[in-house]
């Protein structure tokens, strides 16, 4: 009996071992930011429909959300001349204009993104997300977390990844943007709640910061 168990053991081991590398996949590449000089490991993991990235030492989940959620940004009028929960399915978001109360907005190119630097006020965003009992999807189709490290941006590609350092403390992170915003006329980057609170402005509710694209590139 004994011997049975040993095997039964080892065998549902080797089909959990087979799974996991199977479904799991991982890339290790580096990332540089643009000007600068500052290298670090970047990897991307995905395993059961949910893809974790983690750039040095910051952590990100991306999650795709159904359809019938909420964008965060319920002003988004049409992405690509497209309805925009079409356009999501359709996977055309990444770069495409999108309509905003009759305005339209649009995304810069991947090469001009390399270099984005820019310096103005930051905001956070999704309050009423901790008050429903579903989620909200960003532009890109994602479940938006109000606790993670995610911003949107009204001209980056999306997803990008960029650095913002608050002026005011000098506390600086790297976000993922996954969604559009903010639609106010004097700020540049909406943060989640978890980002603010990393940079230290939760409480204020802005801050000025200096954004500035954190390229991802084989190493």
């Amino acid at each position: 009996m004994k011997e049975i168990w040993k095997i039964s053991r080892g065998f549902l081991f080797l089909v959990v071992t087979c799974f996991c590398l199977t479904a799991c996949g991982v890339v290790g590449t580096t990332y540089m930011v643009a000007k600068g000089a500052v290298t670090s490991t970047y990897e991307v993991t995905k395993f059961a429909g949910k893809t974790v990235y983690k750039v040095g030492k910051f952590t990100y989940g991306a999650v795709m959300a159904p359809h019938t959620w909420p964008l965060t940004q319920k002003d988004i009028e049409s992405i690509d001349g497209m309805a925009p929960r079409e356009a999501i399915k359709k996977g055309k978001v990444k770069m495409s204009p999108y309509v905003v109360k009759g305005h339209r907005y649009v995304p810069m190119s991947l090469e001009k993104a390399k270099t984005y630097r820019q310096q103005g006020l930051a905001s956070w965003y999704g309050f009423e997300t901790y008050h429903q009992k579903n989620g909200h999807m960003t532009a890109n189709g994602e479940a938006f977390d109000p606790n993670g490290l995610n911003a949107a941006h009204k001209y980056l590609p999306l997803p990008t990844f960029v650095r913002v350092k608050n002026l005011e403390n000098n506390r600086q992170i790297i976000v993922r943007v996954n969604d559009r915003g903010p639609f106010v006329d004097d700020r540049i980057i909406d943060l989640s709640a978890g980002a603010a609170r990393k940079l230290g402005f939760y409480k204020k509710g802005t801050a000025r910061v200096l954004v500035e694209t954190v390229e991802p590139k084989a190493g």
